[in-house]
């Protein structure tokens, strides 16, 4: 189903179907992370991605939970925005030899792909409230807050050394 086809006639569709990709790019990242983590060189890069690793589990447990709350089964939709991320983070760190200048690559890719999950969930958060959903709404609202936490670690180390040390 592309993202606007016949198929989604009401505010409810739409929202059941952004819930459906952003249950797709957590799975993907999820994948993607593992390989993230093993080409980080910076410890607290690697940390960070590890932290993050367990926090996108939770993430999709809670949006689960959500697809339950809000009467749906649990099922994801192929999201070519994650996946063109996903993609370049990989086409890149395959191109970098120096490993200062990847570990600001990999944070330039992890903040991509904050910012595309912080768009959704900042969207999920509104419609949820604007279809009643409250208790579908503070879910979401808790895996919102988490990226918008994980993006500010990855700005402060790529502001504190990480990007320093990559232009030397």
């Amino acid at each position: 189903m592309g993202l606007f086809t016949k198929d989604i006639e009401t505010m409810n569709d739409l929202f059941v179907h952004q819930l459906k990709d952003i249950y797709y790019a957590e799975k993907r990242i999820l994948k993607a992370l593992p390989d993230m983590i093993e080409k980080a060189t910076n410890p607290e890069l690697k940390q960070g991605f590890q932290t993050h690793l367990r926090e996108t589990e939770g993430q999709i447990q809670r949006l689960e939970q959500v697809f339950r709350q809000h009467g749906v089964e649990p099922e994801a939709v192929k999201c070519p925005a994650i996946d063109g991320i996903i993609d370049e983070t990989d086409d890149i760190a395959g191109d970098v030899d120096d490993k200062q200048v990847l570990d600001a690559a990999l944070v330039a890719a992890g903040q991509a792909v904050e910012h595309y999950e912080i768009s959704r969930y900042g969207t999920l958060v509104t419609w949820a409230k604007l279809l009643g959903r409250d208790d579908c709404a503070a879910l979401l609202y808790q895996n919102l807050e988490e990226e918008k936490a994980t993006d500010e670690k990855l700005t402060m180390l790529a502001k504190s050394h990480i990007n320093a040390m990559a232009a030397e």
